[in-house]
């Protein structure tokens, strides 16, 4: 009897075990529309609230929602305070040297200028851009000068404040703002940076990347992905 109880009390704290692996907590910023953004009734909401739900959905996880500061989200992600960034990062060499990704779930999404004038110089005047960003990496190295700040709410502050000529932000970010705000224009060119958004996960987790590369494909593969991309308008779909 005693050592039926022991084998009980065995199995019941390896499922619990389990179930405590399954719990997949998804990072976030909650602060950049329509990616992720919070809602009036304080929940993360947006296209990757609805992704991020579907993929643990098809791998078998039970997911939780965390938010947290752009500029802390890798150095968050690999002191273990969640388990995935699920937050519009881009696939970089530079990222991939710290962390590991999934296979993109949207294309490469280009980056745009938004100013105030037709004439802005975006090569060689004052471009703000959000810290940490692929944006802010080229408008260091095109020969604007780079203003930075935490938020992508205050590089668009900045170019209203007239602190910055323009921003260089995703055009998916930028086009619901120029088109609520006729002070704001695209100006220059489009810029295609990175290789796609794909969700980033510690090094040490591969099985836990590939469960989502596979939920991932599923969604490419049944047309459900790019269903999601277009209700949303953040990327170009897949082909």
């Amino acid at each position: 009897m005693k050592k039926l109880l022991i084998s009980t009390a065995a199995v019941a704290m390896m499922a619990g075990m389990a179930m405590a692996q399954d719990v997949v907590r998804l990072g976030t910023e909650g602060a950049y529309p329509p990616w992720n953004f919070i809602n009036d009734a304080g929940q993360v909401d947006g296209f990757e609230r609805e992704l991020g739900d579907e993929l643990c959905k098809r791998a078998g996880l039970n997911c939780t929602w965390v938010t947290t500061d752009w500029d802390s989200i890798i150095p968050n992600l690999v002191s273990g305070n969640y388990d995935a960034i699920i937050a519009g990062m881009s696939i970089t060499d530079e990222r991939d040297q710290v962390i590991d990704f999934t296979q993109n779930y949207t294309p490469p999404d280009p980056s745009a200028y938004l100013g105030m004038s037709a004439d802005v110089d975006v090569t060689g005047g004052v471009v703000a851009a959000q810290t940490g960003t692929i944006q802010a990496g080229y408008v260091a190295e095109s020969g604007a000068t780079l203003l930075e700040f935490a938020t992508p709410e205050e590089t668009i502050a900045a170019v209203r404040n007239g602190e910055a000529d323009a921003v260089l932000a995703d055009k998916s970010y930028l086009a619901p703002i120029a088109q609520e705000d006729p002070d704001l224009m695209f100006v220059g060119e489009d810029v295609p940076l990175g290789g796609g958004v794909g969700i980033g996960v510690r090094e040490s987790d591969a099985g836990l990347r590939a469960k989502f590369d596979a939920a991932i494909q599923s969604m490419k593969d049944d047309g459900s992905l790019n269903a999601l991309i277009e209700k949303w308008d953040v990327s170009s779909t897949f082909e």
